[in-house]
């Protein structure tokens, strides 16, 4: 057989393809989760700790957009990547192109239903009263930017499995550094508030979609015409059902960020917290997280190009080669991460802003009990995202539902009933020990299945 048609994702060092496409995805995750952060530093620091609460509030919308990009950008290139492997050139410019049209059309209709139900969607998230109007006020620009945010991280994936993963770095990265120049002057310097920060995270939104549109235009596999764009049913379904893993394990992150957001409001009523203090803390410590697990999610997604395209052709020695270097990886930066939790988690916190000694309280206690098992973290989005290249869907929606719905939401529930908000904070180290434990051992079967099939195929490695 010639070297897979050619193409290096069949024939190359899986280490040195990890390199090629986890770094940038990788860069290119932290870039979006600094988007979040930088807002969160300048709210911090020139509005407050109610500007602090109010974009802990509006995450879940962030969380929709991202289950919408992933939902039809891995799917998308899930496929893409499946059907070069298996030889099929023509069909998988439709996958790309059909992927994209949905990223834009679905960017627009949550945009809309934003802007239409602002108000109910944010007491609905939670948001005490007093702290209802920064929500509002940062949600109603930042809106507008969805269809961009949505076509950069879902458009980022089709551009990686182009096998362009420079260009998704670059194209996050551009819009990350415009939207931390501007939060300086727009929040530090003009002083507009929550319109500032909501400003700046927009424009760099759209300057990053631009970079996209473009790209596509010089797609490099296939050479996109007006044809591959055009909505097919069957082609859609095919990229939805791929994605769905990654969609839903997005959707269960904002359903528990509601649940937790109404909960600490709650809880913390009722503590010596009061109800603003937990929902700040809280959206700090899952912001700064949120740079563990985008790398981790970064590992998983450079991974994705790899298992897909070998998966397909047969080459499954290779697939699990990439999935063991991901969780190797992503095991060590996680436990770096564990480390620096427990022992700075007042300095971090202080990096946001100042607050009274009950919310540093709070705060040191979130970080060391509630991330006690970062380090295992990286099981389960990369074991998902697995799943997903592979073409076993299910897998990869039972496993992405593992942490946040079957295993997190009850105690959440249940906990916060007998230890008051104390309860909340353990809820996560259980739930991240037992979706832990599920992934490895689905993980394990699946190898099995492959090194059956490797001996029944007579497979190369």
């Amino acid at each position: 057989m010639e070297k897979e048609n050619q193409n290096p994702l069949g024939y190359a060092s899986v280490t040195r393809l990890m390199l090629k496409f986890a770094i940038p995805s990788i860069i290119g995750m932290l870039v979006s989760a600094l988007y979040n952060i930088v807002d969160q530093l300048f709210i911090g620091q020139g509005v407050g700790t109610n500007g602090n609460a109010a974009t802990n509030i509006a995450f879940p919308f962030s969380t929709a957009c991202m289950a919408l990009a992933l939902l039809l950008g891995i799917g998308g290139a899930s496929c893409f990547n499946l059907t070069l492997g298996r030889g099929d050139k023509k069909r998988a410019g439709f996958f790309a192109g059909n992927a994209i049209t949905m990223l834009i059309l679905s960017g627009i209709v949550l945009s809309a239903i934003t802007l239409v139900f602002l108000t109910p969607l944010l007491k609905f998230f939670g948001s005490p009263d007093d702290v209802l109007p920064y929500a509002q006020e940062y949600v109603r620009v930042t809106a507008l930017g969805f269809p961009f945010l949505i076509l950069t991280t879902g458009g980022g994936h089709i551009v990686r499995a182009d096998g362009s993963p420079t260009i998704t770095m670059i194209c996050n990265l551009t819009g990350a550094v415009i939207n931390t120049v501007l939060d300086a002057l727009f929040v530090l310097g003009f002083k507009w508030g929550m319109n500032g920060a909501a400003a700046a995270t927009v424009i760099g939104q759209v300057v990053s979609a631009v970079i996209v549109l473009v790209y596509l235009r010089h797609f490099k596999t296939v050479k996109l015409t007006t044809d591959h764009f055009k909505p097919h049913f069957p082609t859609v379904k095919r990229i939805a059902t791929i994605g769905m893993a990654s969609c839903f394990n997005q959707l269960a992150i904002a359903i528990v960020q509601i649940v937790l957001n109404n909960s600490l409001k709650h809880y913390g009523a009722l503590s010596i917290y009061g109800e603003k203090e937990p929902l700040a803390v809280a959206g700090i410590v899952m912001k700064v997280n949120m740079i563990v697990f985008s790398i981790v999610i970064g590992l998983a997604q450079g991974t994705q190009p790899i298992e897909s395209f070998n998966y397909g052709a047969r080459k499954y020695s290779r697939v699990k080669k990439a999935y063991i270097l991901a969780i190797v990886t992503g095991g060590a930066i996680s436990l770096i991460a564990f480390v620096m939790f427990q022992l700075f988690p007042r300095r971090i916190l202080s990096v946001f802003g100042e607050g009274s000694e009950t919310y540093f309280e709070f705060g040191v206690k979130f970080f060391r009990i509630f991330l006690f098992f970062t380090w295992a973290n990286c099981l389960q989005p990369i074991t998902s995202t697995f799943f997903t290249s592979i073409g076993k869907p299910i897998k990869g929606v039972f496993l992405s539902m593992t942490r946040q719905m079957i295993f997190f939401m009850p105690f959440l529930v249940i906990m916060p009933m007998i230890f008051g908000i104390e309860g909340i904070v353990y809820t996560g180290p259980i739930a991240d020990v037992l979706s832990a434990i599920v992934a490895i051992t689905m993980a394990l079967f699946d190898f099995r299945a492959m090194n059956k099939l490797e001996a029944k195929e007579g497979v190369p490695a």
